[in-house]
């Protein structure tokens, strides 16, 4: 099953409002579609990321330098086509992470041709530990004139949408602020709700540690993120001891190798490595191997379309991560046989490779 060619989609849609964490802010969801041709027939198709201002450039590495790459290779050889992409990561006037979107773009898409030509899904590929998943949605942002009732009343609705949890936004104020909005949302959710926080890298050692201990209480699953990146290894380290909380992170890293020294510094309970900015599932499970041998669980950064089949695959497997509709309009609209939640479940798609149907009006309005 030869590689003839390689297709890229840009998409790229408007959000209904602003959504801002600790530090950001998105306007709109944007991904990249990726068509993997072969002499079989058979098409590779999956989208990855969520890149706005740099969309243009990951597409460009895709067509002008991996594909050169991989004309004439076997796709099953992925070991060898994922050596052959690392090619454009050399690059050192570049950042790196753009190659690495791009290989993981071509990966994804590589694993959805071999599962078609085999007929099966991928999670049963790749291990097929479980067919479902608990499903925690990721909400909490910071909009204006957002008051701490309708916090509680964004639980409601989460839990009333069949999700068994929330990632739930910190860090964008103090750690007594902020403290006291997730009291607000576990009050409304019960004890049972799955509530996991993020602070995406805004505090400080010392206000990581303040929030925790103000929210000791409050069973948080765990902290994403917690400090920010100029030392978040041994600060993350020392939360982990000096908090009781779980610790959790990885999505920043692209290589495994950044995630080995996560884990080997003993700073993280949950790696939540993100496939789409790191080289692809061919590189996440390398890592979710690693995690196993040092005890740490595997979550996914956001991206429930590739993240359902790997964290299925697995043992020490988490939850699949998802957002509301206006947050994530292209979970709900270009995946045109999405499965439903069910008592906090996702059902695993079972048809050949990733399983998806892509939504051909969803991808004519909002292609690029």
């Amino acid at each position: 099953m030869k590689i003839e060619r390689i297709e890229c989609v840009p998409l790229s849609m408007p959000l209904p409002r602003t959504f801002r964490g600790s530090n950001y802010f998105m306007t709109h969801r944007c991904t990249i579609i990726t068509k993997v041709y072969t002499s079989a027939g058979i098409i590779g198709e999956i989208y990855n990321g969520d890149e706005f201002e740099t969309q243009g450039e990951v597409v460009k590495i895709i067509l002008d330098e991996i594909q050169p790459l991989l004309i004439g290779k076997d796709a099953f050889n992925i070991e060898g086509c994922w050596e052959l992409m690392r090619k454009p990561s050399t690059n050192i006037l570049r950042d790196r992470k753009l190659a690495m979107c791009a290989q993981a773009c071509v990966d994804s898409a590589l694993w959805d041709a071999v599962g078609k030509a085999l007929d099966a899904p991928l999670y049963k590929l790749w291990g097929g530990y479980s067919d479902r998943l608990p499903s925690i949605c990721i909400a909490g942002y910071y909009e204006e004139g957002k008051t701490l009732a309708d916090f509680g009343r964004e639980m409601e609705q989460i839990k009333l949408q069949g999700h068994a949890g929330c990632k739930f936004k910190v860090g964008g104020r103090t750690p007594a602020e902020d403290a006291e909005r997730v009291r607000v949302a576990r009050e409304a959710v019960g004890k049972d709700f799955v509530l996991v926080v993020d602070a995406n890298q805004a505090w400080t050692l010392r206000q990581a540690v303040e929030f925790s201990r103000l929210a000791a209480d409050l069973n948080i699953r765990w902290f994403e993120e917690p400090v920010r990146w100029e030392n978040d290894r041994l600060d993350m380290a020392a939360a982990r001891s000096q908090t009781g909380i779980p610790i959790c992170a990885g999505q920043s890293e692209i290589s495994r190798s950044g995630c080995r020294d996560l884990m080997m510094s003993g700073a993280i309970d949950v790696c939540n490595f993100d496939a789409s900015w790191s080289g692809g599932p061919t590189e996440w499970r390398r890592v979710a191997a690693l995690a196993a041998s040092f005890a740490v669980e595997m979550g996914h950064h956001e991206e429930p379309q590739i993240s359902a089949h790997l964290l299925a695959a697995i043992s020490n497997g988490t939850y699949l991560e998802s957002f509301h509709p206006d947050r994530d309009p292209m979970f709900h609209r270009l995946v045109a046989n999405r499965s439903e939640l069910k008592d906090g479940y996702y059902e695993v798609p079972s048809g050949a490779g990733f399983g998806l149907e892509l939504d051909a009006d969803t991808i004519r309005k909002y292609r690029v």
